[in-house]
């Protein structure tokens, strides 16, 4: 087995192990609190899971209407198993036809036929082709001449998806030479815009003519007899053929692998969204709960040495509680971790530490005054005890507050979380993968 292959296959048995791994975490919840609703969330799992364990490749085709999407599939396939006509609009719903190409063992490949994209309703349509993006694993974007500005629309469109994407020129036999260089050169030229400059280049630009208009020959039969027949060429298919073949022998399990994994992501994020909602007043109520504990406790404990620690301690303590009454994943490290970042990253917090240590310090020296019997000692150690028991509490609310959206935010990180393995397999990529170019953006996503 060479090593990109080997690599495909290890992204591919990351994310069925994140997949199992989000199911077994999310199945008790739904047990324990059907009110959370969040079956359609698992189904999503269960589905990600199946897919990977079938290896189902889904390439999805784009385009206009009457652009030759249907006919560019059926020629990928040999068969003319999808309807095509000169019609407007033969395709009115998507579907799918599975291809077995040759030689391709690895995976399964569904192609999945669109509607046209300035055929249906705009808010439709924005649903139809945001459903089909979201669980293709590669575009084919049809167009047969120089691109319109409703098609550039489309293009920017799917390039918010986050998925690699073919340019597909179709109709290529209707041009004259001269006339196909000049638009092929447009096309090419999409791709050093700034907002396509990640997703096209030339390399992921083919011309093919999937159902070639047919020409009328001349037939003289041995008696004599001349017909005119209607003559029908074969699809010219092959370039696009081996683009497809080209990209999922370099990355195909690996886009199969990226792809459940950020649908996995939304899920999970989603199944949190649920979970916050349903429990938000008891997390208030646990909020404040800890907030007076943490404030009355640093507030008559006369030793500031143990203030911060005490005080690390409740925060703690809290994180975990609420990490409990969401169900959602939190270990023991994580939470040291969460807390140690919200110190660092919130200045207010920072400087509720640095006060609270203050007058601890001012709080201590007034108990030692107090203990020799001078009465200067208590006035001096109540209105410290008040403001230091204030500062720490508030900061404890700061923490309820903030760990509340880590916990919808960074439930999908961890060990095994999607973000994480999604994190890996990015870092792993063949650089001259159509995902490389693609990182970034993906990444940045999951933030």
């Amino acid at each position: 087995m060479s090593r990109q292959s080997t690599r495909q296959e290890t992204h591919l048995n990351l994310a069925r192990a994140s997949i199992r791994r989000s199911l077994a975490q999310y199945n008790p919840l739904l047990r324990q609190d059907p009110a959370l609703a969040i079956q359609p969330e698992l189904q999503i799992l269960h589905g990600n899971l199946e897919k990977l364990d079938q290896n189902v490749i889904r390439i999805a085709a784009f385009g206009l209407v009457s652009r030759g999407k249907s006919a560019v599939l059926n020629g990928l396939v040999g068969q003319k198993i999808l309807p095509t006509g000169p019609i407007h609009g033969v395709t009115q719903w998507p579907r799918s036809v599975r291809w077995i190409p040759q030689g391709q063992s690895k995976v399964q490949i569904e192609l999945i036929d669109t509607p046209g994209l300035d055929e249906i309703g705009g808010e439709v349509r924005a649903d139809m082709a945001r459903e089909v993006a979201q669980e293709a694993d590669l575009i084919l974007f049809v167009v047969a001449g120089d691109i319109t500005q409703t098609e550039y629309d489309a293009l920017l469109f799917l390039a918010h998806t986050h998925k690699p994407l073919i340019l597909v020129f179709n109709k290529v036999d209707l041009y004259p030479d001269p006339d196909l260089a000049a638009i092929s050169r447009n096309l090419q030229q999409l791709g050093q815009r700034e907002e396509l400059t990640q997703l096209l280049t030339t390399q992921e630009m083919v011309r093919v003519a999937a159902e070639p208009m047919p020409r009328q020959v001349r037939v003289e039969l041995p008696d004599g007899e001349v017909r005119y027949e209607w003559e029908y060429a074969a699809p010219q298919i092959e370039e696009l053929r081996g683009k497809i073949l080209q990209v999922l022998n370099r990355e195909g399990r690996s886009l199969l692998a990226l792809n459940a994994l950020v649908q996995t992501q939304a899920a999970e994020a989603r199944i949190a969204q649920k979970t916050l909602d349903v429990h938000h007043q008891q997390a208030e109520a646990l909020i404040w709960q800890y907030t007076r504990s943490k404030a009355l406790a640093i507030a008559v404990n006369p030793i500031a040495l143990l203030d911060i620690p005490g005080g690390a301690i409740a925060d703690l303590a809290l994180i975990r509680a609420l990490s409990r009454l969401y169900g959602l994943p939190l270990t023991d490290r994580e939470a040291r971790k969460l807390w140690k970042t919200l110190l660092f990253s919130s200045g207010s917090l920072i400087l509720g530490e640095l006060a609270t240590v203050l007058l601890g310090m001012g709080k201590t020296a007034a108990t030692v005054v107090g203990a020799t019997g001078e009465t200067a000692g208590l006035s001096a150690w109540i209105p410290g005890a008040i403001l230091q028991g204030a500062i720490a509490g508030y900061g404890a609310y700061q923490v309820g507050q903030i760990t509340r959206v880590y916990l919808q935010q960074g439930c999908t990180w961890g060990n095994l979380g999607p973000s994480t393995v999604i994190h890996q397999i990015l870092q792993q990529l063949d650089s001259q993968a159509i995902l490389y170019r693609l990182r970034q953006e993906i990444e940045s996503s999951l933030y």
